[in-house]
């Protein structure tokens, strides 16, 4: 617009250029040019230096962009309003993609837009069921010999690597020195910590080695089964375990101190569901199975700080209602072997193996997470009876079924005098 004064004009000024521009094209006329939607003030200096002053408001052609929308999707209903430097959009469409391109639109024209539109599939929720099944095999085997004398060759003793247990002199119900060959001086007694697995004694020679030989294999199925509900475009998570405290050392300059912060492990679910226009799902889940491990742990001032063995995914797939699909390989294969001996005679060719004695444990663990989304729309104004509970435990009172007033309580029995 074009601005005239009833005077001669020496300058011109505005208090915000990115949104208004002024030119003096005339003596005593000025070009307005608004750039960005927005308030300005403009000032005007005469000859005299007397000033006037003017309050302008730049705003957007808002019938141009209704007209710009209208023509691009004449099939929805859509309200293009406008709050001072701000464009609101209004209304249901029929699809997210109808919604990003409307926005593009209106933040061609200005950069402050106020997205109020909703479709369909936002009422709409998706129901994720999760499967978790974690299967474990440890196969351990340990093998050892303790040698013992209760008073061979009026000697008692025991040779043992101490793996598994060891002989202990004394004890209630222990091998007394005094079976078979008698012990000249203070008769003995010896207690056996670990029988183990096979046990021979020599009454004549007061003489008996204890083997242990074990072979154990173990299986153990951990399943869980979470059900989580989420609206259609928000992040939900579950997690199914626990928070350990783990100490944090914060020094200063004459003191330290110990705050305490909790570490969540256990079995955590986060997915991000996302329902299309053809109605397919797009899913972004990340799930993570973690547990402490004592093993591989910390000590610090004094506070024995456990490890975390994590094992984890994230993905992003396309599903449709009710397809499922699979994450596994997430697999843990673990050997460890401890080997003792006797010093000396251990090393001894060929009966060296008799003072020897070793462990050996292999843990092998495998994860497998089958995910199915379900889309779940919402019924307005609809009533559901509730779920059936079970039997009352141990003689619990039942609540009274609906539209039933309860039964009034038994007065209690009188005692007769």
């Amino acid at each position: 617009m074009v601005v005239t004064s009833p005077g001669n004009l020496a300058r011109v000024s505005v208090t915000d250029p990115a949104t208004a521009s002024a030119v003096i094209v005339s003596p005593t006329q000025v070009l307005i040019h608004g750039l960005t939607p927005g308030s300005i003030t403009l000032l005007l200096w005469d000859e005299q230096n007397q000033t006037r002053s003017y309050e302008v408001q730049v705003q957007l052609d808002i019938q141009g962009l209704r007209q710009t929308v209208r023509q691009a999707f004449p099939n929805e209903t859509i309200t293009v309003e406008q709050s001072e430097s701000t464009v609101i959009l209004n209304g249901q469409v029929s699809s997210k993609v109808v919604v990003d391109q409307t926005v593009a639109l209106a933040q061609s024209r200005t950069r402050n837009v106020v997205n109020l539109l909703t479709t369909p599939e936002e009422n709409n929720m998706v129901l994720l069921q999760v499967r978790f099944a974690e299967v474990s095999k440890v196969a351990i085997q340990q093998l050892g010999m303790n040698i013992f004398s209760t008073g061979a060759a009026n000697t008692p003793g025991a040779i043992s690597t101490g793996q598994f247990g060891k002989s202990a002199l004394g004890g209630q119900g222990s091998v007394s020195g005094t079976i078979g060959a008698h012990l000249s001086g203070t008769p003995s007694a010896f207690q056996l910590s670990d029988l183990l697995n096979i046990f021979v004694f020599r009454p004549d020679l007061n003489l008996g080695p204890a083997i242990h030989a074990v072979a154990q294999k173990n299986l153990l199925e951990v399943l869980a089964e979470p059900n989580v509900l989420a609206l259609n475009g928000v992040e939900a998570s579950f997690l199914a375990g626990g928070e350990f405290p783990f100490p944090v050392v914060q020094g200063g300059t004459n003191f330290s101190s110990v705050t305490i912060m909790f570490k969540e492990f256990g079995v955590r679910l986060k997915f991000t569901p996302n329902i299309l226009a053809d109605g397919r799902i797009r899913l972004k889940v990340a799930p993570e199975v973690s547990s402490l491990d004592f093993a591989n742990g910390l000590r610090i001032s004094g506070f024995d700080i456990p490890a975390i063995t994590s094992r984890r995914a994230e993905t992003q797939v396309i599903l449709l209602d009710g397809q499922s699909f699979a994450i596994a390989g997430l697999m843990d294969n673990r050997v460890t072997q401890l080997n003792s001996k006797v010093p000396g005679l251990g090393d001894i060719p060929i009966l060296g193996k008799l003072f020897q004695s070793r462990s050996q444990n292999k843990s092998n663990t495998e994860l497998l997470v089958v995910v199915t989304p379900r889309v779940v729309k919402a019924t307005p104004n609809a009533t559901f009876p509730l779920p059936q509970f079970p039997v009352p435990f141990m003689g619990q009172a039942q609540p009274p079924a609906a539209g039933h007033a309860p039964a009034p309580p038994t007065p209690p029995a009188q005692k007769k005098k």
